[in-house]
């Protein structure tokens, strides 16, 4: 009977197997991510089973006793899990999407890494694809309107960067609210010379939190730049990128023509003006379309704009073996500027970065870059003159034989003061910058304990040299102020070292429901600087002869005057250290401390701590899981960090003989006075609460934000005492509040079709707290700027215009305009009628208030993404309001000798009771009634509203054969409509005063990516 069970059971057990073997079978095929390339290490598993493997180097799998009525899950780190049904296939092939959503994303922070689920400050990220998708030679202009609290001010010169402000201004002295950049480790107070191609994302530190593990330098933000990496186990991946593009300079400033000049002219009360017009006739000949105005009628900014080229082209190749990774990349820029003259910039790149394993504890990493640029600088003064220059003269006029080097028609020919020509100085003078940078880096880690403590040793070395030449050809169109009589070359060369020495050792480990890491630190660094110049005049120039004589050797004089040589040398030393705790993924804490010594102040150390925490409330047992909210996390931060963008302390301590008589005895003396200045560190101390939300199944995203930064013993100028002058001291306060918003939504509608929006929107309150008891602090001469207390830094100070004066009788009945009259004045109607905010009857200096701030109250973007099968669009808007531009052309008329002025004007002016009461007439502009301060017609708003770009790409069908190269085609418009109010080209103006802005052109470009 044993024998007959033992039977049976086998029996069974055969039928068994023979029935699973009959319902199982083996899945193979290949996992990739969303350009084709493989993902080895990728998981594979079958469904409620522990049955699954991995992908290999080529991203294959192959999977035994898989049910074909079951579910394979893929998944891989950074990329959505997919699940695929069976459904009696033997051949999966699957293309994972980047899970951009995914709370297990790591992102960068300082000296480290962490999950985007433990952050408790505020850091934005933005990736490779939508920086390369903007068509510029500078990384920084593709974050506008993509990160909330981040002002990028937008740059139209060829090789110059945007300005970026991180949540408003905190400092009083120019320049020191500029954020820290940090690529791959080193130091740069800007990134205009790397290849937007070369970057793989660029985190954006807004908090104290968040930034204070980097200290004195990041007060005001920090970008943080990853370059692109190889990766392990990875085949060779080579990538070329190209495109092809014009610039056409947008919303043009149209000036008045020679009709509507001439009519201005007349109406000026001036006789000269109108005499002017009468000898420009006699000159140039009178228009056979109206015999009142001269023949000739030029359009300044069309003759000095041009369309211009821009190309850019890269290749890179990545890759990596089981114990190295590697990357190393070329690429070459090339601009055009809009400006008709030598103004272009090219920019080549040579960038590598390895990673090797020497064993399983330590790692070795080199990265270099080395950027070779050239650019041609635009004459600064040429937009303003072609603002004023009249169009009833040509640009060259035959007649002026004795002109050289080309007849250059002169305005002072016809009895104007100045010359009003722009392209004497333009066609005569060449700026040319040579800029090189080498970074170099160096870092090595080893595991003490294997996958828990680290240490690190890393060197940086960032080294760049700028070789500034200058030449000025002389010229002759006239007497006065219209010939250049020397040919002027001056040299610069400049040099900047810094050296970064970083040590870091790193405590990770998980216990339980604990996770913890511990960093701590030292950091050394020395920065360089020098300086060599020097000026000659009169070296070999003239036809035939090119920029080999451009040299100081070759000059008759060297200026003494011109001959300089300058340097400087700074030294920092820190310690810094980080702890960040996650207990269960639902209480985080995170704080840093960091001590900072420097050589730059009297103040050789200062200490700041930082700490955050985070409640991620969805982990609770008590929070509903349902799907309309998936994640929710509530967190908050406070730090302090110092600002070292302050320029160092300067004076001394000064003593004079002096002589005083007592009676009739003369007794020698010594005064002695001091405007020492001894500065410190200015103190940020900024508070952060904000949440993070994933909704709707992670296909919703939120994260808001409310900021309060408080910058201390900020550096202002002071009064001394009973001596004239100013010194800075550290006794200022100035405080940015507001509120950022940002949501994405991601949808995938079917396996063709998937889209993506995303807005952000954020507001910005800057205020003065604090000015050591001064009344104001002024500055900007005629075109007035006032900081008080309670306002914001440095807003237009003039007076309000009321309207405009229509008839004798309202001049009449107005007691401040008699008075005026009473004081000399001339007051007739089209001219300005002034609020009297003092209420004394009396329009003076006493009655100028705050005419609004440069920097705007909110900033908003709004992106669009879709994509359908091999096609791909995306849209991207920005905008900004809230601030206001002080047109310093316009309000240059009052004092600039016989100009044009725009068109605007010349249609909108008063020429008569009822025609307007905003603009006043053409004799009332010039009125010193109208224009003895500025006033709020010449400060305009700055709001607008700009469809920044839009991107159209088709990605090719896929080849057959070995040979399988990904190829996609794209078209570009960036920046192709912009709308606003303000009378300029641009409402993207710096500080606020607009005169020498250049304009920022639309670019439209056709390029072409490949990998292989």
């Amino acid at each position: 009977m044993k024998i007959k069970s033992k039977l049976l059971t086998i029996s069974f057990l055969l039928f068994q197997a023979l029935l699973f073997a009959q319902n199982n079978s083996t899945v193979s095929g290949t996992v990739t991510d969303g350009q084709g390339q493989p993902l080895p290490g990728a998981s594979v598993i079958l469904v409620g089973t522990t049955n699954g493997v991995q992908t290999d180097f080529d991203g294959n799998y192959t999977l035994d006793n898989v049910s074909s009525s079951g579910t394979l899950a893929f998944s891989y780190i950074g990329f959505a899990t997919q699940e695929v049904p069976i459904n009696g296939q033997t051949t999966i092939n699957v293309s994972l999407q980047e899970d951009t959503q995914s709370l297990d994303e790591v992102v960068v922070v300082g000296y480290g890494t962490q999950k985007k689920a433990d952050l408790t400050g505020s850091i934005a990220t933005v990736k490779s694809e939508d920086i390369t998708r903007t068509p510029s030679g500078a990384a920084m202009q593709a974050l506008q309107g993509k990160v909330a609290g981040l002002q990028v001010v937008s740059s139209g010169a060829p090789g110059t960067g945007p300005t970026i402000r991180v949540r408003g201004i905190g400092s009083y002295v120019d320049g020191a609210s500029n954020p820290l950049y940090i690529v791959d480790g080193t130091f740069f107070d800007d990134i205009d010379f790397l290849n937007p191609e070369d970057i793989e994302s660029i985190s954006v530190l807004k908090d104290a939190s968040a930034a204070a593990i980097y200290g004195v330098r990041a007060a005001n933000g920090v970008v943080l730049v990853e370059t692109k990496s190889g990766r392990k186990n990875q085949k060779p991946q080579i990538t070329y990128n190209g495109y092809q593009g014009v610039q056409i300079a947008q919303n043009l400033v149209t000036l008045s023509n020679t009709e509507q000049f001439a009519t201005l002219a007349r109406e000026s009360g001036s006789a000269a003006e109108a005499q002017f017009i009468e000898n420009a006739m006699q000159r140039y000949g009178r228009s056979r379309v109206n015999p009142n105005v001269p023949n000739v009628n030029t359009d300044w900014y069309d003759l000095i704009l041009r369309h211009a080229l821009q190309q850019n082209h890269s290749f890179g190749v990545t890759g990596g073996s089981e114990n190295i990774a590697y990357s190393v990349g070329l690429n070459y820029f090339e601009q055009e500027g809009i400006l008709k003259m030598k103004n272009d910039f090219e920019r080549l790149n040579v960038r590598s970065k390895l990673s090797f394993d020497i064993s399983d504890r330590l790692n070795v990493g080199v990265s270099t870059l080395f950027s070779n640029a050239t650019r041609y600088r635009p004459e600064d003064t040429a937009f303003a003159l072609a603002y004023f220059a009249v169009p009833v003269m040509p640009v060259l006029d035959p007649s002026k034989t004795d002109a050289f080097p080309k007849p250059y028609a002169n305005a002072q020919d016809l009895g104007y003061r100045g010359t009003q020509n722009p392209f004497p100085i333009m066609e005569n003078t060449e700026n040319r910058n040579k800029i090189r940078n080498t970074l170099m880096a160096i870092d090595l880690s080893y595991q003490v304990v294997p996958d828990k403590l680290t240490f690190k040793t890393a060197y940086y070395h960032n080294f760049e040299t700028l070789e500034v030449r200058e030449v000025r050809l002389p010229f002759f169109f006239g007497n006065g102020n219209a010939f250049r009589e020397n040919a002027e070359l001056i040299k610069r060369s400049e040099t900047f070292s810094e050296q970064t020495w970083d040590n870091t050792l790193t405590y990770d480990d998980s216990f339980g429901k604990h996770n913890l890491t511990v960093l701590a630190g030292t950091a050394f660094r020395d920065r360089s600087f020098e300086l060599l110049e020097a000026k000659g005049l009169n070296f070999p120039n003239g036809p035939g002869i090119g920029d080999e004589s451009y040299f100081l050797d070759l000059s008759k004089t060297i200026d003494v005057d011109g001959v300089g040589d300058d340097g400087s040398r700074q030294y920092f030393f820190s310690y810094f250290g980080r702890v960040a705790y996650n207990f269960d993924d639902r209480y985080l804490l995170y704080g840093t401390f960091r001590a900072d010594g420097t050589s730059k102040y009297q103040e050789k150390w200062g200490y700041f701590p930082t700490i955050g925490a985070g409640w991620v409330i969805s982990e609770e047992s008590f929070f509903p899981q349902t799907d309309v909210i998936n994640f929710l996390k509530f967190r908050g931060s406070w730090g302090e960090l110092g600002n070292a963008n302050v320029a160092s302390s300067t004076g001394g301590i000064t003593s004079d003989e002096v002589d005083a008589a007592f009676g009739d005895t003369r007794y020698p003396g010594l005064v002695t006075s001091s405007d020492f200045e001894a500065l410190k560190w200015e103190v940020t101390e900024e508070t952060n609460v904000g949440i993070t939300a994933r909704m709707f199944n992670n296909q919703l995203s939120l994260e808001a934000d409310y900021f309060r930064r408080d910058t201390r013993d900020a550096v202002i100028p002071v009064s001394r005492l009973l001596v004239p002058g100013t010194t800075r001291q550290n006794v200022g306060k100035i405080r940015n509040t507001g509120f950022e918003v940002v949501l994405n939504w991601n949808k995938r509608v079917s396996e063709d079709f998937s889209y993506n929006i995303g807005a952000n929107f954020s507001t910005l309150d800057n205020e003065v707290l604090d000015l050591k008891g001064q009344e104001n602090l002024t500055t900007g001469g005629d075109l007035a700027q006032r900081t008080v207390v309670g306002g914001t830094i440095n807003p237009f100070f003039g007076l309000e215009v009321a309207g405009v004066y229509q008839t004798p009788e309202e001049i009449q009945a107005d007691p401040a305009a008699q008075a005026a009259i009473g004081n000399g004045l001339t007051v007739e109607p089209g001219d300005f009628r002034f609020v009297d905010h003092n209420g004394d009857m009396i329009i003076d200096a006493q009655d100028r208030v705050d005419l609004g701030s440069y920097l705007p109250t909110y900033t908003f973007g709004f992106n669009l993404g879709l994509n359908y099968k091999a096609w791909d669009f995306s849209l991207n808007v920005i905008g900004q309001g809230g601030n206001v531009i002080a047109n310093q052309k316009r309000f240059a008329i009052r004092q600039t000798p016989d100009p044009n002025i725009d068109r605007d004007f010349a249609i909108n002016r008063w020429n008569g009771p009822g025609s307007t009461n905003s603009y006043p007439s053409a004799r009332g502009i010039r009125n010193p009634w109208s224009n003895q301060f500025l006033n709020s017609f010449f400060v305009e708003k700055g709001d607008f509203v700009r469809l920044q770009n839009v991107t159209l790409g088709y990605t090719l069908p896929e080849l057959t054969g070995k040979f399988n190269p990904e190829i996609r085609f794209y078209i570009t418009a960036e920046r192709p409509l912009t709308l606003f109010d303000y009378n300029g080209f641009t409402p993207e103006v710096p500080d606020g005063r607009d005169n020498q802005t250049y304009p920022i052109p639309g670019v439209y470009t056709v390029g072409v990516n490949v990998k292989i």
